[in-house]
């Protein structure tokens, strides 16, 4: 980025890549326009009784991007740097993410301004209740469903569905997702996410054809994500050469043995000096010699400046918005398939959507069912991606949206406006 310039904040960027897809379509003036804003947004000022007797003021913010085509669907996070800004760009890729998987939900995203890492557990309890009850006339089975998302939990979830309940006076566990298994939730959501890394990547290594067994991969961001994606891609018979976190990274060419390296991490907070590895920093591990990069870290990973020096065949998104759209040009004109975020990471979605049919009719599904339906759905989604890829001769991440833009258009025109 030139010296002077402003840097793009998350919202335009999701406009930009909207803008970029909807060229393609032949949407009305009125449609793009309506698809470019969010639907609805609150923001709420609210007190917090500290564990000291303190009375702090939390900032907090659900944003509803669109509902055309179901409940708006969206995590709730919890972190320091929480703005609106980022919360309308993030319920607007909820709205691609869901649509291009093709299940029934609008996007929405949640955020409360704070630092989890240095409250209590009852700071943090008192903190989503009181959260919850100011967003209540937002939320609800048929409206809006929250779910995880950075530092909250199903520890979380399980706190917001209680508050819900309390106010309903009955239990409604389909409020949110991602919840305990024992009040509700699905058997296989905590794995979902990676294993739709998992399966993606696998479809692009057999229509690349190039070999499963061996396949070198290297995973920037071992939190649950990567974690469970590397170690499902090693049981289908790859080879994981790097993996890093905050702290660094770690390299064998050998291979590692993921699961070894997950316990290393728990106990030690890192999977820095993981005995026999090499040490490598995060942004080595995103230009070392592998045919497989996971970055399922941190977003604007992959840059103007390092793009070229990627040496991946195959980049699968596991985290949001990793590449920036230079970026994005420069791998597309290399050769480079990127599988993007929308697509690549939608697996956690997916199963949030059957853990809410689930408990909509409290009747639940083995976890062979849950990943049995995931894998469907993420396999023809990525056919559907590739096919429109390769008409249009454009790069995944236009084709993905150029899906997920049209679905959404077309259930708008033919809802028409009221009244």
């Amino acid at each position: 980025m030139q010296e002077g310039i402003i840097k793009e904040s998350p919202f335009e960027m999701a406009q930009r890549q909207f803008d970029n897809a909807a060229k393609y379509l032949n949407l009305k003036a009125g449609i793009k326009a309506k698809l470019r804003v969010p639907k609805r947004e609150l923001t709420v000022n609210f007190p917090v009784k500290m564990d000291d007797g303190s009375i702090q003021i939390f900032t907090g913010h659900r944003v509803q991007h669109n509902l055309a085509r179901g409940p708006a669907k969206g995590g709730i996070r919890y972190h320091p740097d929480v703005t609106l800004d980022e919360v309308r760009a993030l319920a607007m890729w909820m709205t691609w993410k869901c649509a291009v998987v093709n299940i029934p939900y609008g996007g929405a995203k949640g955020g409360v301004v704070c630092n989890p890492k240095k409250m209590s557990v009852r700071e943090k309890e008192c903190l989503t209740r009181r959260f919850t009850s100011e967003i209540i006339m937002f939320i609800g089975p048929e409206s809006d469903i929250p779910a995880p998302d950075v530092n909250t939990d199903a520890q979380t979830m399980a706190w917001i569905m209680d508050t819900y309940s309390m106010t309903k006076g009955y239990s409604v566990p389909a409020v949110v997702t991602g919840k305990p298994i024992e009040i509700g939730g699905s058997l296989g959501r905590r794995e979902a996410t990676g294993r739709g890394v998992m399966f993606t990547t696998r479809e692009a290594l057999k229509h690349l054809n190039m070999p499963i067994e061996g396949a070198r991969v290297a995973v920037q961001g071992f939190g649950n994500v990567g974690a469970i994606g590397a170690q499902l891609l090693q049981e289908m018979g790859c080879t994981i050469i790097a993996a890093s976190d905050s702290r660094g990274g770690i390299y064998n060419l050998k291979g590692l043995n993921v699961k070894d390296v997950v316990r290393h991490k728990k106990e030690t907070g890192a999977v820095a000096g993981y005995p026999g590895t090499d040490t490598v920093t995060n942004k080595e591990l995103l230009e070392l010699d592998c045919e497989v990069l996971v970055p399922a870290a941190l977003e604007n990973e992959i840059t103007q400046e390092n793009a070229d020096s990627v040496k991946a065949r195959i980049i699968a998104e596991g985290a949001n918005g990793p590449t920036t759209p230079e970026a994005d040009d420069i791998l597309f004109d290399k050769g480079s398939f990127v599988i993007p975020d929308i697509l690549a990471n939608a697996g956690g979605v997916t199963v949030s959507y059957f853990e809410w049919v689930q408990g909509l009719q409290n009747f639940f599904w083995s976890e062979d069912e849950v990943n049995k339906n995931l894998e469907k759905i993420m396999v023809k989604a990525f056919q559907d991606v590739l096919a429109i890829s390769q008409r249009r001769e454009v790069n995944l991440r236009i084709a993905a949206y150029i899906l997920a833009i049209d679905r959404v258009a077309t259930a708008t025109l033919l809802r028409g406006i009221y009244p």
